[in-house]
Formats: C-alpha cells, sequence, structure tokens
C-alpha cells in the first residue's frame, strides 16, 4: 500500500526555507476531509532546469479513489487503470479498482511559467489528521525530469526535504458531512460528462445540413470556475459520399476541440483530433462519452442545467450547421 503519513503539528519554518518551498511541486488545496471528494490542485511551478516541462505524471497514493482528470488545452491525457490494494465503498458500492496514475503529456509549459494539473477524486479509508502524498515527475524534453518523490517521516514538514512529494492533508475526523454530497453530485456527473457514461437529457432540435442530418446533442452543467466541459451530437451521413466534421466553435467558449478517448491496455488515452472525424457514406457516428466528443475550452460562464449552448459544426463539404445543445443535469441519470 501507498505510504500514508501520520500529521504532526510542526513549527513555521525560517524564512529561508519558505522561500525554497515556492519552488516545490504542492497542491493548492486546504485541508480535505475523510470520505469527501476534492479537486486536488497540483501546482507546478517550474520545469527542468530551465527546460520546458512537457509531461506532467502523478502517481495516485492508495486511498484517492475513482480518480478523474480534468482535460487541458495543448495536452494529451493518460489514464492508466489497476486494482487496489483493497475494497472501497462508494454509496453501498464495493470500489476496487480505478485510476492509479495520471499523465499530461506532450504539453509545453515553459520554465518561466506556471500552471496547474487538477484531478478529481474521493478520500476513502484514510484516518483524519493524516497526509496524502502524491509521487510526481515532470518530464522536459528527451532527458530533462524533476521527480517530486520525497515522502516526509511523521513529524517533519514536507517542505524540509528538498524533493518533497505534494501531499493532500486530511482534516480530523470532525465535521466530515458538511456539503460534500453536493459537491459529489456536481463535480462526478460533469467528469462524466468529459467523457464517461452519461445519458443525453433529451431537447435538442434536430438539425439537417446537405446530406449530414445531426441529433441528440447534449452538455451538462458544470461547477462554478470550471473551465472545460464535455459536448455530444449523433451524426448520420445519408449521402454516397464520405464527408468530415472539420470543427466546431460556439460562442460560450474560447474555443471548442475534437477529441476521442480511447483505452490501450489498461490505460485510458485522450487528444484531440486535430483533423477531424472522418463520417463515411451511409453510416452513423456518435460523439458521446467514452469516446469521440466535443470539449468547450475556456468555458466564459458555467453551464447551468435547464439553459442551452449554441454550437457550429462545419463539415468538410457539407458546410455548416448550427445547433442548440440542451444543458442537462451534472450528473448523469
Amino acid at each position: 500500500m501507498n505510504s500514508v503519513l501520520k500529521f504532526a503539528a510542526v513549527s513555521l519554518l525560517a524564512s529561508s526555507a519558505a522561500s525554497a518551498a515556492l519552488a516545490h511541486a504542492t497542491f493548492a488545496n486546504g485541508e480535505v476531509k475523510p470520505e469527501g471528494y476534492v479537486a486536488a490542485v497540483l501546482q507546478v511551478p517550474h520545469g527542468c532546469d530551465g527546460k520546458a516541462t512537457n509531461e506532467v505524471q502523478i502517481k495516485l497514493p492508495e486511498g484517492f479513489i475513482s480518480a478523474k482528470p480534468m482535460p487541458k488545452a495543448g495536452w494529451e491525457l493518460e489514464v492508466i487503470t489497476g486494482d487496489y490494494k483493497k475494497s472501497y465503498d462508494n454509496h453501498g458500492k464495493a470500489i476496487t479498482s480505478g485510476a492509479v496514475e495520471i499523465r499530461w503529456k506532450n504539453g509545453d509549459l515553459p520554465d518561466g511559467f506556471y500552471d496547474t494539473f487538477t484531478v478529481y477524486g474521493k478520500v476513502s479509508g484514510i484516518e483524519g489528521g493524516s497526509a496524502l502524498p502524491f509521487v510526481t515527475t515532470q518530464l522536459c524534453g528527451t532527458d530533462g525530469k524533476v521527480a517530486w518523490d520525497e515522502i516526509a517521516p511523521a513529524g517533519t514538514d514536507p517542505h524540509s526535504l528538498k524533493s518533497p512529494a505534494p501531499v493532500l492533508t486530511v482534516a480530523a475526523a470532525e465535521d466530515t458531512q458538511g456539503g460534500h454530497q453536493m459537491m459529489h453530485g456536481n463535480m462526478h456527473g460533469n467528469m462524466q460528462g468529459a467523457g464517461m457514461a452519461v445519458s443525453d437529457p433529451g431537447g435538442m432540435a434536430p438539425a439537417k445540413i446537405g446530406d449530414v442530418e445531426l441529433s441528440g446533442g447534449f452538455t451538462r452543467a458544470m461547477l462554478p470556475g470550471q473551465p472545460v466541459g464535455g459536448g455530444f451530437v449523433t451524426i448520420h451521413n445519408a449521402g454516397a459520399a464520405d464527408d468530415r466534421l472539420v470543427s466546431a466553435e460556439s460562442p460560450s467558449a474560447g474555443r471548442v476541440e475534437i477529441h476521442e478517448m480511447v483505452m490501450q491496455n489498461d490505460v485510458m488515452k485522450m487528444r484531440q483530433l486535430n483533423d477531424g472525424v472522418a463520417v463515411p457514406a451511409g453510416t452513423t457516428v456518435e460523439l458521446k462519452p467514452g469516446g469521440l466528443h466535443l470539449m468547450f475550452m475556456d468555458v466564459k460562464k458555467p453551464f447551468v442545467e435547464g439553459e442551452t449552448v449554441d454550437l457550429k459544426l462545419t463539415f468538410e463539404k457539407a458546410g455548416t450547421v448550427d445547433l442548440v445543445l440542451p444543458i442537462g443535469p451534472a450528473k448523469g441519470k
């Protein structure tokens, strides 16, 4: 089992040590609640000796379950799955496996810039007053590497180490109920909308452009401040010639990208499809959770259930069509 450290009060570090800690990879979160859900926000402050970071890997500790990463524009995603060392209870359901490592790949974070990488999950089976270490690695080019893999002994401030693993501090057991159920329902459902199993809430008016017919489009409500959302639609090519979805745009987002999620040897990979999606003659292509889908990036205002999102799709031959996607609940029914 991955190490779980007993958290103890420590004295404040000297100012020089505090300054050095600013260069460490850390989580932006405060304390998290036992058996609670959290969007863990990893802060990456620099590259590898001046080199840009091109890959960020986070190994998820035992006790951080049902994890789902937030996609980042310009980065590919890999989710490595495996068995947990024990079974966890999640609302009466036994959970024995899930994501064990997240990798954001083929991006470009210059050494002089700062960025964050977010993974959502549940802290389960961890005693209050403990700390969960997330061993993290940055890869820079072909030979640059920074490993945040030192795990502090009990009673030691992680920032006193040279390369401490980022930690989430688990709060004391009292006051653990609060509002985490609502947070779970909203965030879990919305992350499903970004790529996991959810259903069409209905309500989109079918549309047609040339030989291309579109139906069943929808998106999901989002949490305040969340910058990305998923979009889904069914495309049928009733013609005799092949076509291709080449681009998408929406006034509700800075840009809309076409993505694909696939499982390869227990690794879930998500990548942007710069060449779009082929729609062969006489076939139906589904943009759906867990496969091909749209990603609304840099969303200007979080999607709200019951409202709609305007979407414009452009096909290589059929041309451009305007759709109005209904926004369903954050959590699939």
